[in-house]
């Protein structure tokens, strides 16, 4: 049999009932290879402090509720594995703490209502053009029509996003990179008439333009969803918006 294989995993603690400032601790832990930064943290729950909170849910990085800090990079911790951190004959240790630029609840758990206040201000959800009886079925697209926003539909909310934003970091008022992307995806729906009152929060102060395209966003975002690129395509539509409302009594977005 094998050796058995450890290593220091480092967490964030806070509990804002009794703790002035954040503070980590040092857990020891025992490892396979296919264990995960998850498993790794709940071996820590289970057996040295069962007060250690955190969130997950379906171990399959759908859900998203597993990210936090994993070495100062935003990540899931269900797909990131321990052995990635550990090297053969070094002191190996593994930082975890919670998602950057959020207010943190306890330990690893942060505050989101802020980030669910920016997706309900996009208007997340078709838009009618115009009304459409039962009677008159549903309504067509193409597979072209289809592709035009199908990469944008694969965000699973998980705020790595935010949390690898400096514009977020430095402006909370921020739209941010997901709900700018998640915004998009039902701009590009050719089923959908809202366009115009999600531009307003476009070009907006707290729209694209705060962002100053680091495109860490696209980097760290573990379904490939790309929100630089949303932002930035909605920075080109902004501007169109705008100069468009000097050319036409009805210019603008429709």
């Amino acid at each position: 049999m094998s050796e058995q294989k450890f290593i220091e995993i480092e967490v964030l603690r806070y509990l804002p009932e009794s703790d002035e400032a954040p503070h980590s601790e040092v857990y020891k832990v025992p490892f396979t290879n296919d264990m995960s930064v998850l498993q790794g943290i709940q071996y820590i729950k289970d057996n040295f402090d069962g007060t250690l909170t955190f969130r997950w849910s379906c171990r399959m990085a759908i859900c998203g509720s597993c990210g936090m800090m994993i070495n100062g990079i935003p990540k899931l911790s269900c797909e990131t594995f321990i052995r990635d951190y550990y090297q053969e004959g070094q002191t190996n240790r593994i930082t975890v703490e919670a998602l950057s630029h959020f207010p943190i609840d306890k330990d690893l758990v942060v505050d989101f209502s802020g980030f669910i206040d920016k997706l309900e201000s996009v208007h997340p959800y078709i838009i009618p053009k115009e009304p459409r009886t039962l009677e008159e079925g549903e309504y067509i697209q193409t597979p072209a029509q289809v592709q035009e926003y199908m990469q944008f539909t694969s965000c699973i909310n998980c705020t790595l996003c935010y949390a690898a934003c400096p514009q977020y970091g430095l402006n909370p008022d921020f739209i941010g990179p997901g709900a700018i992307a998640l915004l998009h995806r039902y701009n590009m729906d050719s089923r959908d008439g809202g366009s115009k009152q999600r531009m307003e929060l476009l070009a907006s102060e707290e729209g694209v333009y705060v962002c100053s395209a680091v495109a860490y966003c696209s980097e760290v975002c573990p379904k490939h969803v790309d929100p630089g690129n949303a932002v930035n395509l909605n920075k080109i539509e902004a501007a169109k918006d705008y100069f468009l409302r000097f050319l036409s009594p009805k210019g603008g977005a429709q």
